[in-house]
């Protein structure tokens, strides 16, 4: 990743699906979430078909061509899908074999019999944050929600209380601490000190996450009081510890794609070089497709067979953990679509072309454009890389400390809320069995706490700095 640059990344993105003014793509972005919304929450359609119809209603409301739109949506499903889905599905069958197994439950019991009461919330955003530090935010969702789901059952604690602090601990990781894809992208492209930006993202994150995580999930409770989906809360399937695989074994088998990926990560900076037969090696291993495959593989024998599974029953457990993800799978693809659907449409170009004549300093300048492109296009890692290609040339006169300051800018401005037109913003509402408003309350305000927050921290950074 640190050899991409923006002006290749630039030459290839799609053309424009549509010619459209900016006032008219404006008013069509506005409308096309509009219907989105209106959709679900008054006809109570189901958000596959409303983001769908809402794609359709962006691309007519620009002036696009009905078979372009269809394209765009269609590539961004797919891509979508391509891309998470497999991770989506692997991680539901680890998850399954960890219940089924009472792998889950012995995690889920040592975590309650050493953390209790005020101390949960701290030990979810510290597994989060561990966990999240190597991770793709959608691979570590689907790899913390099992056990933030039990926990929050066997413990009776609220589902939000325990939820957000791991959310914000993923999230936090995914837009602020290198080897991120978006962080990555923004080193190279402003030429920073990737050492330097990552330990100033760590002195930025750690606040951040503290204040987005247990400190919010206070008000998160109380403003949305859910209790975790019933079809997707393992269920205890023995109450014999003697059955249950060991601690250690367990513990072994979530944190393999971790440790396979951080792998992957080290040997990307320490290394950096793609012909070496090491990084080859390391870039596969450390994928997350090959790394959450690795895990459900050797899950079968350290959970499966240590709970006395015969074959035919692991056999059923993949079997089962895959039924109730189809709906999940569906929804976030669309969301990918309607995504994708906005970045053809110009929207990216028409927030570059509209910040160009803004006179603000150079640290929340990057962090509005950033915030704007989020909003437009739902995604993080386009918010970032856009945002750091119309920066750049202000980076060329800065000093070290100040370019990485600017990267962490850019960083915490791709996470300003998260709304309809991010597919992970669907994958939190589906988890977590919310609507649409109580997604909106929740996960939209947490990211934005994180935004704000990490902006901030930056700030104070670059007075003390």
């Amino acid at each position: 990743m640190t050899g991409l640059s923006v002006e290749t990344l630039a030459a290839a993105a799609p053309a424009p699906i549509t010619s459209a003014g900016d006032v008219q793509l404006g008013v069509a972005v506005l409308a096309g979430i509009a219907v989105i919304v209106l959709l679900i929450t008054r006809l109570k359609m189901h958000a596959f078909l409303a983001l769908t119809v809402g794609s359709l209603a962006l691309g007519s409301f620009a002036g696009a061509p009905l078979g372009k739109t269809v394209a765009s949506f269609t590539a961004g499903l797919g891509a979508t899908v391509a891309g998470v889905g497999v991770l989506i599905a692997l991680g539901a069958v680890l998850g399954r074999l960890l219940a089924d197994s009472g792998g889950a439950d012995e995690i889920v019991d040592t975590i309650l019999a050493r953390a209790r009461g005020r101390a949960m919330p701290w030990a979810m955003v510290l597994i989060a944050s561990v966990i999240g530090l190597p991770l793709f935010f959608e691979v570590g969702i689907v790899l913390l929600i099992p056990v933030v789901l039990m926990v929050a059952r066997r413990g009776g604690y609220s589902l939000m209380r325990i939820g957000v602090p791991a959310l914000a601990g993923l999230s936090v990781m995914h837009g602020l601490i290198p080897p991120h894809p978006g962080p990555l992208v923004a080193v190279d492209a402003l030429h920073a000190n990737l050492g330097v930006t990552l330990a100033l993202g760590v002195l930025v994150a750690i606040p951040t996450v503290v204040i987005a995580g247990p400190l919010f999930s206070r008000y998160a409770a109380r403003w949305v009081d859910i209790p975790a989906p019933e079809h997707l809360v393992p269920e205890r399937p023995s109450a014999d510890p003697a059955h249950r695989p060991r601690f250690g074994a367990t513990v072994f088998t979530v944190l393999l794609p971790v440790v396979l990926m951080l792998v992957k990560a080290l040997v990307d900076i320490v290394v950096d070089d793609p012909a070496d037969t090491v990084q080859k090696v390391a870039d596969v291993v450390g994928s997350p497709l090959i790394a959450l495959l690795s895990a459900v593989l050797v899950g079968m024998f350290t959970l499966g067979r240590a709970a006395g599974f015969t074959r035919e029953r692991l056999s059923s457990t993949v079997e089962k953990s895959l039924a109730p993800i189809a709906g999940i799978l569906l929804i976030v693809g669309a969301g990918g679509g309607f995504k994708q659907t906005l970045i053809d449409a110009g929207v990216g170009r028409m927030i570059l072309d509209v910040s160009e004549d803004w006179s603000v300093p150079a640290l929340l300048l990057a962090w509005l454009i950033a915030v704007a492109i989020r909003l437009a296009t739902g995604s993080a890692t386009v918010a970032t890389i856009s945002a750091a290609g119309l920066v750049a040339p202000l980076a060329a006169g800065m000093s070290t400390t100040e370019t990485a300051l600017l990267v962490l800018a850019i960083g915490a401005g791709s996470l300003f809320f998260s709304h309809v037109n991010d597919a992970g913003f669907w994958l939190v509402k589906e988890y977590f069995g919310m609507s649409v408003g109580q997604t909106l309350k929740t996960w939209s305000v947490m990211e934005t706490v994180i935004s704000v927050t990490g902006l901030g921290f930056v700030l104070l950074l670059s007075l003390v700095l």
